[in-house]
């Protein structure tokens, strides 16, 4: 580890490790690049415990745009990740996405939603009751009014995969990788100019990236910043069903989609198994180091909405849970990429609030453009940067879950 770098990325999982890939892919990029991980082992990083999926099916165009690239990106990971004679595998499963509307507000939020989709060429389709139930026949349909059923672009993948795919490839281009922690980061006026670590080490920056995930808050505080993100805790559960529908579709060669209840429970395969979690009702900032489940909320929510979904869902039994942290953003529920009005060396790469996975190689390669160019060459991500912060204005996203 050297005292300086041109470029020190404060956070190494998904979105850090893109950062720095597309900064060292970039033969207009000749600087230098350290990347700080606090947790070596990423055991509680927000990657490893994601249900690690992506989707086209948004309101805004912009991240449906997002989630384009992102697809494609992630369809041809293997290839543009290969170092020597290891090709990454994602293991991507194009299973789709299907939302379900029970109000005639849910309704007409789908219908909206589909216009955005199919004005920016997704691959997206509504359904009524009848064309419902002959592509999903285990379903219970009597109370939804309308689907939305993503054809292709959208399924779901390794998640650790595609960090240290990331990270292996940013690593042989020339990207240093350490595991400590910044406990200190030096300001004089406008500019970020180090970081202090653990270790005691004082490296000096010449920009400094936030991609500290459910902690950006604690990272931008460190330069006098401050920016909306707080952990709120997710609990997925894994059960089995005593008689699977799996298999019982009549498309996409009868693989299940990841499905969105009206209620808000969802629930996907998972080899065997099936993937399923939900919205909690009471959803406040937790500590950063709390990772206990809520074991409640398959007895309460999960389960009462599947068994009323499919009859395939009654008898069902958790075999695994886990809970693992959003990085909430507290304004809009949607992603923070850009850099501070006034401290323009400080980059936020943050708030992603469940979406990091399928948002990281678009926002790494955006991330990268402003620090080489000073500003977009492929996806303006201008609508989802700080400035909204300051002006209390949010970025409308109706489609979160």
């Amino acid at each position: 580890m050297n005292s300086s770098y041109d470029v020190v990325i404060v956070g190494g999982a998904v979105i850090g490790s893109a950062v720095a890939y597309f900064l060292t892919a970039n033969p207009d990029f000749n600087g230098s690049v350290l990347v700080v991980e606090r947790d070596g082992s990423y055991a509680k990083a927000s990657t490893s415990l994601s249900a690690a999926s992506i989707r086209t099916q948004f309101s805004n165009a912009i991240n449906v745009k997002i989630s384009q690239f992102g697809s494609a990106f992630i369809r041809d990971f293997a290839e543009t990740m290969r170092v020597g004679d290891d090709r990454p595998d994602l293991n991507f499963h194009s299973g789709g996405y299907l939302f379900l509307a029970g109000t005639a507000e849910q309704e007409q939020t789908l219908r909206e939603n589909h216009a955005v989709q199919k004005a920016c060429g997704a691959d997206v389709v509504l359904w009524d009751q009848e064309a419902l139930a002959r592509a999903f026949p285990h379903l219970n349909v009597d109370d939804i009014r309308l689907a939305s059923y993503g054809q292709s672009g959208e399924g779901w993948f390794n998640n650790t995969g595609l960090m240290y795919g990331f990270r292996n490839k940013a690593r042989a281009q020339g990207a240093e990788f350490v595991s400590d922690e910044v406990v200190a980061i030096g300001r004089d006026g406008d500019a970020v100019n180090s970081v202090t670590l653990k270790s005691g080490a004082v490296i000096a920056a010449g920009t400094i990236v936030n991609a500290s995930g459910p902690r950006a808050a604690l990272t931008a505080r460190m330069a006098g910043l401050d920016v909306p993100v707080e952990p709120r805790k997710r609990t997925l559960f894994v059960f089995d069903c005593a008689k699977t529908p799996e298999g019982s579709a009549s498309v996409n060669q009868g693989r299940l989609p990841l499905m969105i209840d009206p209620s808000g429970v969802f629930c996907r395969p998972e080899g065997r198994f099936f993937l399923s979690g939900a919205v909690p009702e009471d959803d406040p900032a937790v500590d950063w180091d709390d990772f206990e489940p809520r074991w409640h909320e398959f007895e309460d929510m999960v389960w009462p909405a599947l068994a009323h979904r499919s009859a395939g869902f009654e008898a069902i039994k958790v075999v695994n849970q886990w809970a693992g942290h959003y990085d909430f953003n507290t304004l809009d529920h949607n992603l923070i990429v850009g850099r501070h009005p006034q401290v323009r060396n400080f980059v936020y790469a943050n708030g992603f609030s469940g979406h990091g996975l399928q948002q990281g190689p678009a926002a790494g390669r955006g991330v990268a453009e402003l620090i080489i160019y000073g500003g977009y060459r492929t996806l303006d991500l201008s609508e989802v940067g700080y400035e909204r912060i300051v002006e209390n204005r949010p970025f409308l996203e109706k489609a979160v879950i």
